[in-house]
C-alpha cells in the first residue's frame, strides 16, 4: 500500500514510478477522491460542530421555557446532513483505497529498466556449465528410468502438475528440505517456524495476494486460502503489532508446502516437477527497520547462494528489471541455476526487499528508540522475503547436475546426514 501523502507532495513523479512498470497514470483519480473524502469530513465537522451549538441552545431555551421547535428542526436537518457526508466520505475513501491497494510498490532507483526476463541484469555467475562427456537427461528422464518418479500415478490422484516420489528420490527431497531447513537455523540466525497452511482474507491481504492475485490462489468451502508460500504467514506474524526497535531484526524461517493454480501458465513447463500446484519450500523472511532492509537483502541472498554453492550446483545471481520485478517488492535478486538436462538457466530461488509496502497493509510498526524524556513516533517496518529456496526445483537441479553417464545420481556430500550413507540414487 503507499503512502498517500508520496501522491499528494508529487503526482506526477509517483506516475512517472509507475510508469516503469508499464503502468497509466493513477494520481489525478488517487487525488480526485482523496479530495472528495477530505471535503465531505470537513464538511462533516462543520455540521457537527453547529450540532453541538443547536443543542445548547436548545437547553438554554428549555431552561428559560422557550420555544425549541425551530431549532429540533435544524438538528434534524442537520442529523440527516451528517449521515448523508459520513457516508460521501466513507465511498470516496472505499474508492480510494480501491485504487491503491491495485497499485504494485515503487521500484528501487537501481532497478533496471525493461519489460520481461530478458531485459533482467546478471550480476555475478558460481561456476561455468559442465561440460559432460555423455547426453544429458532432464529430471523427469532420469526419474521415470529408475522408477521413483511417477507422473501418471499423480495425475490418477490429483490431476495434472502434480507428482509422486518414491524410494531414494523421495529420501532425497526430504533430505533437501532438513538440510536448508537446518542450515538457515544453526548458522543463519533464522528461527524456525510452523505455521498455517490456511490462513484467511487479511492475512493474504497484508503480503499483497488479495484482491489483486485471486485467481492464483486456491480457497477453500470455509472461505479459507492454501498459501503459495509461507512468506504470507510468516510475514503477517507482524501484522498489527507494534514492535520495540530492540527487538529488530527478526529472522523466520518455515519449511512447508505451497500450493499455486498457476493461473496462465497453461503450456508452460508442462513435463516434469518444474511447476507444479503443490512443492515444498524453505522460506525466509526478515523484519528490520528502514535502514537495515537494504543490507538485509543482501545477507538473505547469501543465505540462498550458500545452500546451491554446497549441493555443487551453477548458479547465477540475476536482478530483475522493471518489468519482471514482483507486485509487493522494490528489489528483487533472482537466483538461477543451470540445468544440464534442459541446457538453460531457471530461477530457483527469489529474494526480494518490499520495504514498508507490506507493513502498511498490515499496519505492522515498531517504536524507534528516544532520548531520555522523549516518546518517537511510531515508523512502519521493512519486511523482505526469499526461498531458501525451493525444495522441488533444488531437487531437479541436483538430479541433472549430478547424473551420470549410466543414469544414476550422485548424492551432494553435504545431504550425508539425511541420506543413512546413501551417496548415489540408481
Amino acid at each position: 500500500m503507499h503512502d498517500i501523502r508520496i501522491v499528494r507532495a508529487d503526482p506526477a513523479a509517483f506516475d512517472a514510478a509507475l510508469a516503469r512498470r508499464g503502468l497509466a497514470p493513477v494520481a489525478e483519480a488517487i487525488l480526485a477522491q482523496d479530495t472528495a473524502r477530505r471535503a465531505a469530513q470537513t464538511a462533516a465537522q462543520e455540521v457537527q460542530a453547529r450540532r453541538n451549538q443547536i443543542s445548547k441552545e436548545i437547553g438554554m431555551a428549555k431552561r428559560q421555557g422557550g420555544d425549541t421547535a425551530a431549532l429540533e428542526a435544524e438538528g434534524a436537518t442537520l442529523r440527516g446532513r451528517m449521515e448523508a457526508l459520513e457516508a460521501e466520505a466513507k465511498q470516496a475513501d472505499a474508492a480510494q483505497t480501491a485504487l491503491l491497494e491495485a497499485l504494485p510498490n515503487l521500484l528501487d532507483a537501481e532497478v533496471p529498466e525493461g519489460r520481461d526476463e530478458s531485459d533482467n541484469v546478471v550480476l555475478h555467475q558460481q561456476g561455468e556449465p559442465p561440460a559432460l562427456d555423455f547426453a544429458p537427461k532432464q529430471h523427469f528422464e532420469l526419474g521415470e528410468a529408475l522408477g521413483l518418479m511417477d507422473f501418471g500415478a499423480a495425475a490418477k490422484l490429483a490431476g495434472a502438475r502434480f507428482t509422486v516420489l518414491r524410494g531414494a528420490l523421495a529420501r532425497l527431497e526430504r533430505a533437501l528440505g532438513q538440510y536448508m531447513i537446518s542450515l538457515h537455523v544453526e548458522e543463519h540466525g533464522y528461527t524456525e517456524t510452523s505455521v498455517p497452511l490456511l490462513v484467511n482474507d487479511a492475512t493474504m491481504y497484508g503480503t499483497g495476494q488479495l484482491p489483486k492475485f485471486e485467481e492464483d490462489l486456491f480457497r477453500t468451502t470455509d472461505g479459507r486460502w492454501l498459501i503459495p508460500t509461507a512468506e504470507v504467514p510468516l510475514t503477517n506474524l507482524v501484522a498489527g503489532e507494534l514492535l520495540a526497535e530492540q527487538a529488530l531484526p527478526l529472522r523466520y524461517t518455515a519449511l512447508s508446502p505451497c500450493f499455486r493454480s498457476e493461473a496462465g501458465s497453461a503450456g508452460r513447463d508442462t513435463r516434469g516437477m518444474l511447476r507444479q500446484h503443490q512443492f515444498t519450500k524453505v522460506e525466509m523472511v526478515a523484519i528490520t527497520r528502514a535502514e537495515d532492509s537494504a543490507a538485509e537483502h543482501e545477507r538473505m541472498t547469501r543465505c540462498a547462494e550458500r545452500v546451491l554453492t554446497e549441493l555443487g550446483l551453477v548458479w547465477r545471481r540475476v536482478l530483475l528489471c522493471a518489468g519482471d520485478t514482483g507486485f509487493s517488492a522494490a528489489r528483487t535478486y533472482d537466483l538461477e541455476v543451470w540445468l544440464p538436462g534442459q541446457g538453460a538457466w531457471r530461477e530457483i530461488s527469489s529474494c526480494s526487499n518490499c520495504r514498508d509496502f507490506q507493513a502498511r497493509r498490515m499496519n505492522a510498526r515498531y517504536r524507534p528508540e528516544a532520548a531520555p524524556g522523549t516518546k518517537a513516533a511510531p515508523a512502519y517496518l521493512h519486511t523482505l522475503n526469499g526461498s531458501g529456496i525451493a525444495v522441488g526445483r533444488a531437487l531437479i537441479a541436483v538430479m541433472e547436475t549430478h547424473q551420470q553417464a549410466d543414469g544414476s545420481i550422485r548424492v551432494p556430500p553435504v545431504l550425508a546426514p539425511w541420506m543413512g550413507g546413501v551417496t548415489s540414487i540408481g
